[in-house]
């Protein structure tokens, strides 16, 4: 199933009173229960088109469909509400919360969302920290963590709403070798149970857990047969 689908889409920002190409006339459909890597040189729009899908930014002109339905025109808080459903969001930064322990940054997602009551939030909390391997230190808090702990604790949080659209910026950017493997492999792991997992990266390694890799090139979006 086509979770996400961007049609005839252009991004322009006008700087200095110069019209710049960002993205050019992209076609792309991104199914569930695969990674997605989009690859491509410092600047070249990876991020900006991450945050069009993630309906953060808007496309200049052209279409953006999630589960088939036209979301350009959504209202701010409508497309809040949508986001909150159907997206989590993962980056290089963990954005964790320093004065919160581990199982109150991943409940904190939930308590915006109306169909968790309290015992959920609970459940589907203990539930997550049993996916990240980190039962034992629910109760510290992020500067007690390793880089690579903070951010799987970050996947949890951005698993906690159940979305089907996982977006994961540079998601193991300020990480080792070590735990950029395991975040991949969380992450990979992700798309076996039916997710949508698109990551933005630097790292080789992506293709490794790629099921396409896609190469964003002077404002065009090709798939990367490398």
């Amino acid at each position: 199933m086509e979770r996400v689908e961007i049609i005839n889409g252009f991004k322009q920002y006008i700087k200095n009173k110069e019209k710049i190409e960002i993205l050019e006339n992209i076609n792309v459909k991104f199914e569930e229960g695969k990674v997605y890597a989009i690859i491509g040189n410092s600047g070249s729009g990876k991020t900006t088109l991450l945050n069009i899908i993630g309906t953060l930014d808007t496309l200049s002109s052209g279409k953006l469909l999630i589960d088939k339905e036209e979301v350009i025109n959504l209202k701010e808080k409508e497309k809040a509400h949508l986001r909150m459903k159907k997206i989590g969001f993962v980056f290089q930064e963990f954005y964790l919360n320093p004065n919160m322990t581990v199982e109150e940054n991943i409940m904190q997602p939930m308590y915006i969302n109306e169909e968790y009551d309290n015992e959920q939030i609970n459940k589907r909390k203990e539930e997550l920290i049993e996916t990240i391997g980190l039962t034992n230190r629910k109760k510290h808090y992020p500067k007690e963590l390793s880089g690579g702990e903070q951010q799987r604790v970050a996947i949890a949080r951005a698993l906690a709403n159940k979305p089907d659209i996982i977006l994961a910026d540079e998601p193991t950017g300020n990480l080792d070798k070590n735990n950029e493997i395991k975040v991949f492999e969380m992450l990979k792991e992700l798309s076996k149970k039916g997710k949508c997992v698109i990551i933005v990266s630097h790292s080789n390694l992506v293709k490794q857990y790629a099921d396409v890799v896609l190469k964003l090139e002077e404002g065009n979006l090709v798939v990367d047969e490398n």
